[in-house]
């Protein structure tokens, strides 16, 4: 798989806030229990099968709670998992390993079930001419790593965040009076601002969407539409004599038993919330693979 570059800086801040939700540097049980001197190794494993995503996270933590934990990733993001495989590979203080153990599980668990996700809905679609796409249904906070992870899983962005590009949504359109009126209204922000930006237009009849090509939309996203009303949707855009410029969206409760249907449609992108919103985390155990040994120093 291909992923986008890893978002180091929201990693950084990610880790930073959640070792600190922890009192990661107030771990009472590790400190009483755990002798100060003493090292250990230790091994990230999967206790079921999927998709790898989020391993500079693991680094980032520890980093962070100790800078001498050695952190070797074992495998690479966007790899495919079988149960019971290494993904890390760590070493150093056995205080800091137990410490930084939870939120480095609860990082990567995050990552790899949203990666793994994805590529269940990646691999039902393939040989069609449809994308997946996630939205910004993100846990807040985390949504340059969660769609990071989409990335990993085989997925594309859809935009990061409201700055990004237009999006008019059913609100939008309601409030600007009419899906023409909203359409126009956003050419004259953009000519008043000096700013070009894509523009997707949600509808939610095959009238809407008819309206939309007729107001010139290039980007329209078909929520919640019955599969037959995708179709004819599909067949006017590509009746048109600029149909290649014109990019059709299906959304709304994409469903894993539903996704392939959609896809046969013709539409272009198929944006799912679930990706984010709903992934299972994926299974891990960190477990100490070596005794504790004095430490030389």
């Amino acid at each position: 798989m291909t992923t986008t570059e890893f978002p180091s800086a929201a990693a950084r801040a990610a880790a930073a806030a959640a070792l600190a939700e922890d009192a990661s540097g107030k771990d009472i049980t590790t400190v009483w229990s755990v002798p100060e001197e003493l090292v250990a190794t230790a091994e990230i494993r999967t206790r079921q099968s999927g998709i790898a995503a989020g391993l500079p996270v693991v680094a980032e933590v520890f980093a962070q709670v100790d800078p001498e934990v050695k952190v070797e990733p074992a495998v690479a993001d966007g790899a495919r998992l079988a149960d019971d495989q290494v993904l890390v590979h760590l070493s150093g203080s056995a205080r800091s390993l137990i410490t930084g153990e939870r939120t480095a599980l609860n990082f990567l668990q995050r990552m790899c079930g949203i990666a793994t996700l994805t590529d269940r809905y990646v691999q039902a679609v393939a040989g069609t001419r449809a994308r997946i796409l996630d939205t910004r249904k993100t846990a807040p906070g985390l949504r340059a790593l969660d769609k990071y992870a989409v990335t990993a899983g085989g997925g594309h962005n859809h935009r990061l965040d409201l700055a990004a590009m237009v999006l008019l949504k059913e609100n939008h359109i309601a409030a600007a009076g009419g899906v023409t009126a909203a359409i126009e209204a956003v050419r004259r922000g953009m000519a008043r601002t000096g700013q070009t930006v894509e523009s997707d237009v949600e509808v939610q009849t095959v009238t809407q969407a008819a309206e939309a090509l007729d107001a010139g939309a290039r980007w329209i996203m078909l929520d919640n539409m019955p599969v037959a009303d995708i179709e004819q949707v599909v067949k006017f855009r590509d009746g048109r004599a600029d149909a290649s410029r014109i990019l059709l969206e299906a959304s709304g409760t994409i469903r894993l038993d539903t996704v392939l249907a959609i896809a046969g449609t013709g539409v272009d992108l198929i944006s799912v919330g679930a990706l984010t919103h709903s992934a299972p985390a994926l299974d891990l155990t960190m477990l100490l693979t070596t005794g504790p040994v004095p430490c030389p120093r």
